[in-house]
């Protein structure tokens, strides 16, 4: 069953928390598991970047990507994990997965959900400050997905998720490219125009680039492995894996093995 530090409605006090955000997160929180909902763009996004996740840490780790539980064994830490849209699956693959998020309804929701399946996951409301300052165990991956564009501070959260890493540990995230592309896309096309995410759910001057993620990390002491990008096909209607990072982008990046 999933677990939690039970809070009550404050939102955690941390520099990379933006109570705005937290806020605005937690009046869809009831919407994280539904399909058709306002998280639907996350829905469809899922598949490519679980299968990426997976295949990525197998690799690395070099385990068996087609084994039942691929990441038995392993310690992860999904910061920022909203409703457990890939805390949970994360989960199913052996992983022993830790989502924390500072909005206590997300977590709430998370809980719920893997109640009701049945999936053991360590559901926690709190930041990966918080974590530190408790002497948390370290984690083999850390995962930073579409949470960077909404801290306050991207390159301190990018170095407390990193400080997390357990020598030869992977950190992936992913986030939006602060171009004139993503502004159309993600914010006039995707908010205001097809309507996918409500109106007010991005601001394009928190979106990062690759290099300041790039530059982030490698100050934090990670070395970049892979940086790709995810792209939408409106005809196939579904996301894929593309060299094309100007809109949505992932990075993977390793602590070196002591």
């Amino acid at each position: 069953m999933s677990k939690t530090l039970t809070r009550d409605e404050t939102i955690p006090e941390a520099p990379s928390v933006d109570p705005a955000e937290i806020d605005k997160f937690r009046a869809m929180a009831a919407d994280w598991w539904s399909p058709t909902g306002k998280f639907a763009p996350l829905h469809k996004f899922n598949p490519v970047r679980l299968t990426y996740i997976r295949d990525t840490a197998t690799r690395h780790f070099g385990l068996d990507a087609d084994a039942k539980r691929p990441l038995e064994g392993l310690r992860l830490l999904d910061a920022g994990c909203g409703g457990g849209l890939v805390t949970e699956p994360m989960a199913r693959l052996g992983a022993h997965a830790v989502g924390i998020d500072a909005g206590d309804k997300n977590i709430k929701a998370a809980m719920v959900h893997a109640d009701s399946v049945h999936v053991d996951a360590d559901y926690r409301v709190g930041t990966v400050e918080g974590l530190i300052a408790s002497g948390e165990p370290k984690f083999d991956i850390v995962l930073a997905l579409e949470v960077v564009e909404h801290v306050q501070d991207p390159a301190v959260f990018l170095k407390d998720c990193a400080s997390l890493l357990t020598p030869g540990g992977l950190l992936i995230a992913a986030t939006l490219n602060r171009t004139a592309k993503a502004f159309a896309l993600a914010v006039v096309g995707a908010e205001h125009v097809l309507r996918w995410l409500p109106v007010g759910t991005h601001d394009w001057s928190k979106f990062v680039t690759p290099d300041e993620m790039s530059k982030a990390l490698t100050e934090a002491g990670l070395t970049i492995e892979d940086t790709l990008g995810v792209s939408f096909s409106p005809l196939a209607g579904r996301w894929s894996l593309s060299r094309d990072t100007s809109v949505n982008y992932m990075m993977t990046a390793s602590r070196p093995k002591a």
